[in-house]
């Protein structure tokens, strides 16, 4: 891992990162070499998961293309000089920011969405101009195969470098010191990258997750609010970070919900064969996952094939606080069903949990609307719609608390693994007395008036 390390180190100061063009280029070539090995992608991410083609071009592929098309398309701007405004006690100056990239930087990726959450951030640090050693997650051991041979055999390692393995690789990674670490993965872990970064004072972007809340209250468009929550909850089979984890709904419309989230489910007919469903990660997940449904509160669902790692899309109700299914994150397609009558006292519960990735409103109320966006802290989320924040990358996407540190998409990606160096450029045709010796009253008079402005 060190020479792997030190070669990208020793290609970072030659500044060739640094050019605009270059970085163009490198993008672009990223963005043909995936399109060219499409097959090869859909066929790895249907070995791991039975994803189909569709869902891999909708939920990753498509993602990644315009994460790149939007970085070649502004990444001059991003990069430009910025001017700011000059104090009065500075003058005559100018002032500006510039923009530069950090350096070797360290990519460490999920499994859930495995091209997206790995290319994505790469992205982000290469349009910034810097180095990239990628690790995928080894969970989905096809997809790293195959984000390894097409990265690897197309940029030289010195820039651009995919390492494969598990725990022991990792570790060994984390010893080396970058100038970043951007890790998307399970809290526990995200602790652990952490306290690895801080040996060596590395900034970190943590993307983790947690129990993100759904609330559907009594005056919301009920149809076509549970059309979209289900839709959320089940893509990719429950395992997408900020999915709805469980859904608090009003006491009067509890029947109707829950016949309508059957509804919806009935009519996407989730299954393998019809290529809109995918497989647990493994088995250990499956089994995680099985212990959590209480057969007594199966409202729907509850069937499951653990050699075929598969869970049918299963609503629980009468469910309380306490319950097994609501002490950790759930991470797939089980969903609890709670009620309230007084909203105060579903925010109070909200906000007593750890800051959720995601939080996702469904109401026509504005009231309502406004007293929770205002009163609970979450990294990101939606009203009248799940999921769908992702998808617009004006949007910052992060975590706040325990759900992540840090954020990225579009711009803000570009920040992330940026460095703003702040520059005062003074003249020197003209200098005023004021802050050098001898120190006298008038001038500390005319200091503190200057100051104001």
């Amino acid at each position: 891992m060190k020479t792997q390390v030190s070669n990208q180190q020793v290609f970072f100061s030659n500044n060739k990162t640094k050019d605009i063009n270059f970085r163009i280029e490198q993008l672009k070539k990223l963005k043909s070499i995936i399109q060219e090995n499409e097959s090869l992608l859909n066929k790895a991410i249907y070995l791991d998961f039975k994803k189909s083609s569709f869902d891999n071009y909708t939920n990753e592929l498509s993602l990644i293309y315009k994460d790149i098309d939007e970085a070649v398309k502004k990444i001059k701007k991003w990069s430009s000089k910025k001017s700011v405004r000059t104090n009065i006690v500075n003058l005559p100056a100018k002032s500006y920011i510039i923009p530069e990239p950090l350096g070797t930087t360290l990519i460490i990726g999920a499994w859930n969405y495995p091209y997206q959450l790995s290319f994505s951030p790469a992205v982000a640090a290469l349009a910034a101009g810097n180095t990239v050693i990628l690790k995928p997650s080894e969970l989905a051991k096809n997809t790293s195969q195959a984000i390894a041979k097409i990265v690897n055999e197309n940029f030289s390692p010195n820039y651009f470098l995919v390492i494969e393995g598990g725990i022991p690789e990792t570790t060994a990674l984390l010893d080396e010191k970058f100038d970043k670490i951007f890790f998307t993965g399970s809290v526990p872990v995200g602790k652990i990258v952490y306290q690895a970064a801080a040996k060596n004072l590395t900034p970190v972007t943590l993307e983790l997750g947690g129990k993100s809340p759904a609330i559907m209250t009594k005056n919301s468009n009920l149809k076509i609010g549970v059309k979209r929550l289900i839709w959320a909850k089940f893509l990719n089979s429950g395992q997408t970070c900020i999915a709805p984890d469980y859904v608090f709904v009003h006491e009067s419309i509890k029947e109707s919900f829950l016949s309508e989230c059957k509804v919806a489910i009935e009519k996407s007919n989730y299954s393998f064969e019809n290529n809109n469903y995918v497989q647990i990660i493994n088995k250990r997940n499956t089994n995680r996952l099985i212990d959590l449904i209480e057969e007594e509160k199966i409202f729907y669902g509850g069937n499951y094939n653990i050699n075929e790692r598969y869970i049918q899309p299963t609503l629980l109700h009468n469910i309380n606080t306490n319950d097994k299914v609501m002490n950790n994150e759930i991470f797939g397609p089980i969903l609890p069903v709670l009620t309230y009558n007084n909203i105060q006292e579903t925010i109070d519960y909200i906000k007593s949990k750890p800051k959720p990735l995601s939080c996702y409103v469904f109401t026509n109320d504005k009231k309502t609307k406004e007293r929770i966006l205002n009163e609970i802290s979450f990294g990101n989320g939606a009203i009248n719609d799940a999921i769908m924040q992702i998808t617009n990358d004006k949007l910052p996407f992060g975590g706040v608390g325990e759900s992540g540190i840090g954020s990225y998409h579009g711009e803000e990606g570009f920040k992330t693994f940026s460095h703003y160096k702040s520059i005062l450029e003074k003249s020197t045709w003209f200098e005023l007395n004021l802050k050098y010796f001898p120190q006298t009253l008038r001038k500390l008079k005319i200091i503190k008036f200057l100051l104001k402005f």
